[in-house]
């Protein structure tokens, strides 16, 4: 099992993952665009199938254990080890 620090910008004119970036404390985050709103959820919802595609799992794999409303995020991603998010989403910085 993996985790992922994501920063997601919902509205973000369509789905798409921006590489990496750092957050305030310099911790490196992944940057992540989604079109969905903040409303309901919709935005996790799409942030949550992208990462899961981008990976080859099953969106079910993938879930937000903190962050829920913010726009920093800590994802676990199951059945992924920390190489295969090097090798989809390249080194982290």
């Amino acid at each position: 099992m993996a985790r992922l620090a994501v920063r997601l910008t919902p509205r973000g004119g369509r789905d798409r993952i921006d590489g990496w970036a750092a957050d305030a404390e310099g911790r490196p985050v992944l940057k992540v665009r989604v079109s969905a709103p903040p409303v309901d959820g919709q935005a996790n919802e799409a942030l949550t199938r992208l990462i899961a595609k981008a990976l080859g799992r099953p969106a079910g794999a993938v879930r937000i254990v903190s962050g829920e409303t913010a726009r920093i995020k800590q994802l676990e991603i199951e059945g992924v080890e920390a190489a295969a998010l090097a090798e989809a989403f390249g080194a982290v910085p």
